[in-house]
């Protein structure tokens, strides 16, 4: 078994800047592949950003590339979401999955362990 625990989100101002944290236990390697997904109110889950389970590799969803940098220390066992130049429609519950190929998917079911999430808010 993996677990997964999210931490950093709260309530910022548009513009501001926030750092997720997504903190792995159990039966976890640094062999995994890590995504952040993010669900809004009435919306389906989308894809924020992947990395390799190296970390040499990153990929983002459009929405967020140049803005949300994603991050790990496997020596932590920690992935972190860097995210900046908030917008109001970045508000949403955001969680880390976890998934045992070397690679990131964008794809939600890909994944196979899974937090359980934490609130960001974004007002304007």
């Amino acid at each position: 078994q993996v677990q997964l625990v999210e931490s950093g989100g709260g309530l910022v101002q548009a513009g501001g800047s926030l750092r997720l944290s997504c903190s792995t236990s159990g039966r976890t390697s640094s062999n995994y592949a890590m995504g952040w997904f993010r669900q809004a109110p009435g919306k389906e889950r989308e894809f924020v950003a992947g990395i390799t389970d190296s970390g040499g590799s990153t990929m983002y969803a459009d929405s967020v590339k140049g803005r949300f940098t994603i991050s790990r220390n496997n020596a932590e066992r920690t992935v972190y979401l860097q995210m900046n130049s908030l917008k109001p429609e970045d508000t949403a519950v955001y969680s880390c999955a976890t998934r045992r190929y070397i690679s990131p998917s964008a794809r939600f079911r890909d994944y196979e362990y899974w937090g359980q999430g934490t609130q960001v808010t974004v007002s304007s």
